[in-house]
């Protein structure tokens, strides 16, 4: 897995969809091997972002609630909410 993906599940406020997407492109980057797609490789490139960020709220959505919270925070997760 990815170091740079953060667990979603469980955290207080939860995980926006801008940090839903975030964690969906890192795995897309990952798995494609591109960091930086061409204009050739753009469209299908965002379209396995948002099918990756589709599942991943559903899937969050279906998991039920975590009895403990994840060990760290999003880096993405607003100031307000930081621990």
């Amino acid at each position: 897995m990815c170091r740079n993906i953060t667990e979603l599940r469980g955290l207080e406020p939860p995980a926006t969809a801008e940090e839903i997407t975030a964690a969906a492109r890192q795995f897309v980057r990952k798995v494609s091997g591109l960091t930086h797609p061409s204009s050739a490789n753009a469209e299908a490139f965002e379209q396995a972002v948002a099918a990756v960020a589709a599942t991943t709220t559903r899937l969050l959505d279906d998991l039920p609630a975590r009895r403990q919270p994840p060990k760290t925070s999003p880096p993405l997760r607003r100031l307000a909410t930081a621990p």
